[in-house]
């Protein structure tokens, strides 16, 4: 066997494989999960060996052990339900009037001058304060909660929006104008995606915002929800209960970024060439 064929057998045999093999993961992926197989032990051994008291602390089994027992009686996915449906409906109108408002805030700077003053305003203003406010209004059902989440997360999205279509590349838009690229095709091909990135992190900001409005609306005249869960489970001295429903707005938030950072990859792939695997 001349040493050619060698080599194309030694590729062909190394090359292959066998077929259960598993897909190689991103070393971020693994790093994550092996924070995660971390705390999940230093957690353990702090709730049996250090603090010992499930009264103040409580093991992961047995918040494991508890969130079985609370699917199994329908409970905890009637909290989750409720909850959801408060958090979509808050977030995706949050979406919607913080990416129009300021897309239209950066467009005329007399509608930065004239909204400015109020974004700042109820940016700033606590909105546990609103809470029984919003109630009185809208009373005690679903309607009330979207409002506070509303309120909670759609200033993160509007204040990106609009610091990225107004901090455009100047050289950019000077290229779009020599070529001769009229207004409406520099915003959608230049100023959009320049400002895309920033939409993203907008939204991604306002998931950990949205998930505390949750808790927070929750805690005025709910009836079901995993901040209902939690406030409930707290006040009963039942501290498993209410590692569920921290864990479950944990894992929520997670899942939430990791949609929206997929989202970003796929309508700017551009963002990620350069990023090793």
């Amino acid at each position: 066997m001349s040493k050619v064929e060698s080599h194309s057998l030694g590729a062909k045999l190394k090359g292959s494989g066998p077929r259960w093999a598993l897909p190689r993961l991103r070393p971020a992926l693994w790093q994550g999960l092996a924070s995660f197989v971390v705390a999940a032990i230093l957690w353990e051994f702090l709730a049996r060996v250090v603090v010992d008291n499930p009264l103040f602390f409580t093991s992961l089994t047995d918040i494991a052990i508890r969130g079985v027992e609370l699917w199994k009686s329908g409970e905890l996915q009637t909290h989750i339900w409720v909850s959801f449906i408060e958090f979509a409906g808050g977030y995706f109108l949050a979406a919607i009037f913080g990416i129009l408002g300021g897309i239209c805030m950066a467009a005329s700077k007399t509608a930065r001058g004239f909204f400015d003053p109020w974004v700042s305003m109820l940016y700033a203003t606590p909105i546990l304060a609103l809470g029984p406010l919003f109630i009185l209004w809208m009373g005690i059902g679903v309607a009330s909660k979207i409002a506070v989440i509303f309120l909670v997360s759609v200033f993160p999205i509007l204040i990106n929006t609009l610091v990225g279509l107004t901090t455009t590349d100047r050289i950019l838009l000077d290229v779009a104008r020599s070529l001769g690229a009229t207004p409406q095709q520099i915003y959608m091909k230049v100023r959009m995606p320049a400002a895309l990135p920033y939409i993203i992190a907008g939204l991604r900001l306002s998931v950990a915002r949205a998930l505390v409005g949750v808790v927070v609306a929750e805690l005025f005249g709910a009836r079901a929800g995993l901040g209902f869960l939690i406030l409930m489970s707290a006040q009963s001295f039942d501290t498993a209960a209410m590692f569920v429903g921290v864990i479950a707005l944990a894992v929520a938030g997670v899942g939430s970024v990791a949609a929206l950072k997929w989202v970003e990859e796929k309508m700017a792939p551009w963002r990620f060439e350069n990023v090793d695997d």
